[in-house]
């Protein structure tokens, strides 16, 4: 082979080498935009209605749901009060955003449907625009079906969202699958402890702090003992609450 030939097999081989750097640097070049075109920053969508927001989402390509919704005295009803994922997150298009709808400030009183049977307490919170949350039953000798106990009680204020849990009497011999929380307020906390430890609810390392002092009784109303030193004044979840075996109670107990 002379010195010409070999001249153009290197300068055709050049050729196809550059040829072929070009090619790898468009397909890389066009993978990038594809990929990246396909991704967006979530928008901020807190306190926007959910109209709008459902508006700019889906103009970003997202899909908006609604997830929650919660009574609230700072956020006006129909506004948006949380979003997830956060604000400026990068997602793939067609990503779901969930957020939390304000109800506004409560406005509905919590009926009260204690003794009640199951279908008419339903009728009546879904008349008070409230939902039935939970239902649990315990064995009891009221009648099968009637409401035990309900949270949040009658008549409560500053409630989360529209919904109330039942707690229903079962027959005597059912296995229960739930209790309504005790009000172990007072006791002792190796006696509300045992309470608890009998129909299998655990409790959580008692916290003990310095015992509060009792109000001073005013006109006609006898002043309240103190509290007792080893007594129980403070529990979560609060008495009425729905309970079961997976419930981890909170007692906080005077020194």
């Amino acid at each position: 082979m002379n010195l010409s030939a070999i001249t153009t097999f290197f300068r055709v081989a050049s050729l196809l080498l550059v040829l072929v750097v070009v090619a790898l640097l468009a397909a890389i070049t066009t993978m990038h935009f594809a990929i990246h075109g396909a991704e967006v920053q979530v928008p901020a969508l807190t306190g926007m209605t959910v109209a709008d927001a459902r508006s700019v989402t889906a103009g970003m390509g997202l899909n908006l749901d609604v997830d929650n919704r919660y009574y609230s005295g700072e956020v006006a009803a129909g506004h948006i009060l949380t979003q997830s994922p956060a604000p400026g997150t990068v997602v793939r298009r067609e990503w779901r955003v969930r957020v939390a709808e304000s109800l506004g400030p409560q406005s509905v009183d919590v009926p009260d449907t204690v003794g009640e049977n199951e279908r008419a307490a339903a009728l009546e919170l879904r008349r008070a625009g409230l939902q039935v949350g939970a239902i649990a039953h315990l064995p009891s000798s009221a009648a099968e079906g009637t409401v035990l106990a309900q949270d949040p009680p009658a008549h409560a204020q500053g409630i989360d969202q529209p919904v109330v849990s039942l707690l229903l009497a079962a027959p005597a011999d059912a296995p229960p699958d739930g209790y309504s929380m005790p009000d172990l307020t007072g006791m002792p906390v190796v006696s509300a402890q045992a309470v608890l430890a009998k129909v299998g609810i655990k409790t959580d390392t008692p916290v003990y702090v310095d015992a509060p002092f009792a109000p001073v009784g005013s006109g006609d109303a006898a002043p309240k003992p103190p509290v007792r030193p080893g007594s129980v004044f403070a529990q979560t979840p609060a008495a009425g609450s729905r309970v079961d075996q997976a419930t981890i109670v909170k007692l906080t107990v005077a020194k």
